[in-house]
């Protein structure tokens, strides 16, 4: 009996498997059974590394071959187990040595030829066999992705004969090492807010929505830049710290998505398309694995043309948008993936976007836009922080003379990471996480404040939760004034980002 390891996650929880492989005698010839919860790419590794061991030039004895993949429970899916399997027989066959390998933690894909293929998951992987001291073997082209964990005990063998060699004593394998950051160009943001001519006022919510990670919806018509301005959000985003790099990576790696021997090490931009799937969006399939809202996690999600989306699609956001995380349950998988993104929305006021404008505006105005507003629900509506209205921009704001001073990314940017780093040194997380008890206590306001904001709560109808936006949105406008009193103007310009339905664009 032989025993070795190799791993699959349960969302971002590993489980340990435990290849066991044993040769019964008494057989005319050798007859194989792999036992375990697995699914066909698994029960297909036999007939793939029966070629393998026959293009070794080995042979296995006439008994009958068993591969138990423990624990039974555990259901088993994709090619990653070719390559403990394969070391498990080959280790019953003396060919590799039993007690050096079972050290070693192994996921591989392998081809008729004993080449060894890339599989998802392998920096996941190498951080669940360094906490557990543990040495990883894995593909060649994926060895610096797993010594981005930090693990230094790393095989990384492109054909089953080096890892015979490495053994033996023959030919050892060199410790793989990862590649600059500067090499690495993954999300890498583009543009810069000087390129944005006019739209002050949207630029200033872009700003208050950086610096406390709130949520944003833009309204308004075609052509005025909205889309423009959400792919430059990234620009003004203070730099990702080392722990949100190595969970963003890992997301990556488990959906099969991050580029070789490289980390995400720019925040995530995912811009979706209205004909987003909810299983794309939310994550799943048949190995659950990360959707659009955790590959944006740490980073911006923007859904453009909002109303165009299905109206189930966007309700999978609501549960995410408070909790950070996103749970799939399906019929032979649940898993929890994190999930915390900055959403930034976009939308026209109507079908033909022109509302407003009595040249252009059609003979259905305003009817059509109050249908098609009302495709996005109220929860979710309200779970959004900043409602802003981008107008039309001037053509004479499309030249602007030598007076007028247009303030670049890297301006804006340092107002950002100023605020925020106050907001981490007050309270351990940016505004946009605060509710009850710590809200409270960081954006205490006055009686003369507290009069003001619940008039204008009754008023505008607000729910508790609206409520509570207001005062999240006036403690990061303090924050980026550098107070730490939340002041009338702070308060009142919270109430300008008032939900749609109140503002130019709205209806009633």
């Amino acid at each position: 009996m032989i025993s070795l390891n190799s791993i699959i996650f349960n969302g971002m929880d590993a489980t340990r498997i435990d290849v066991q492989v044993q040769m019964a005698s008494g057989l005319s010839k050798p007859e194989w059974a792999i036992i375990g919860l697995a699914d066909r790419a698994v029960k297909e590794s036999a007939e793939r590394i029966r070629n393998v061991i026959s293009a070794l030039n080995l042979h296995l004895p006439p008994k009958r071959l068993t591969v138990n993949l423990s624990p039974a429970d555990v259901e088993k899916n994709g090619s990653h187990f070719d390559l403990p399997i394969l070391c498990g027989i080959l280790c019953a066959l003396g060919v590799l040595p039993e007690e050096k390998l079972s050290h070693y933690l192994i996921l591989g894909e392998t081809g008729l030829d004993g080449a060894i293929s890339r599989t998802d998951g392998i920096l996941p992987a190498a951080v669940w066999a360094r906490k557990n001291n543990m040495g990883i073997i894995c593909p060649a082209p994926q060895g610096g992705e797993a010594a981005l964990s930090g693990i230094t005990d790393i095989l990384a063998p492109a054909h089953i004969l080096e890892l015979i060699n490495h053994f033996s004593g023959a030919a050892p394998l060199k410790t793989p090492t990862v590649l600059p950051h500067a090499e690495q160009t993954q999300h890498k943001p583009i543009g810069d807010f000087a390129e944005v001519f006019g739209q002050e006022a949207a630029k200033r919510a872009m700003e208050i929505a950086a610096a406390g990670g709130h949520a944003m919806l833009m309204i308004g018509p075609p052509g005025s830049g909205k889309t423009m301005l959400a792919s430059r959000l990234p620009t003004i985003l203070p730099e990702m710290t080392a722990d949100e790099i190595l969970e963003t990576s890992v997301l990556y790696s488990i959906a099969g998505q991050l580029g070789d021997k490289s980390l995400i090490t720019n925040r995530p931009f995912r811009a979706i398309h209205h004909t987003a799937s909810p299983v794309s969006l939310a994550g799943g399939g048949g190995n659950a694995k990360p959707g659009e809202i955790s590959l944006a996690h740490n980073g911006v999600l923007f859904l453009d043309e909002l109303p165009e989306f299905d109206r189930a699609t966007l309700e999978i956001l609501r549960q995410p948008m408070e909790s950070g995380k996103i749970t799939i349950s399906r019929a032979k998988h649940n898993a929890t993936y994190p999930a915390r993104f900055q959403l930034i929305a976009a939308m026209n006021p109507c079908p033909c976007g022109n509302l407003g404008n009595a040249a252009l505006s059609c003979s259905r105005a305003p009817r059509c836009a109050e249908a098609y507003q009302n495709k996005i629900s109220g929860p979710l509506l309200d779970r959004i922080d900043l409602h802003v209205d981008v107008d039309a921009v001037n053509p004479w704001d499309m030249k602007p003379n030598a007076d007028t001073t247009i303030e670049t990314s890297a301006q804006i940017r340092a107002r950002v990471v100023a605020a925020r780093a106050r907001q981490i040194t007050r309270q351990g997380k940016i505004n946009a996480l605060l509710d009850g008890a710590e809200l409270n206590a960081v954006a205490s306001l006055s009686d003369e404040l507290t009069d003001f904001l619940n008039n204008a709560a009754e008023k505008m109808s607000m729910s508790a939760r609206g409520y509570n936006r207001i005062k999240r949105i006036a403690r990061t406008i303090a924050d980026l004034r550098g107070s730490e009193n939340i002041e009338m103007s702070d308060l009142a310009e919270a109430l300008s980002y008032r939900p749609i339905g109140r503002g130019k664009y709205g209806v009633k």
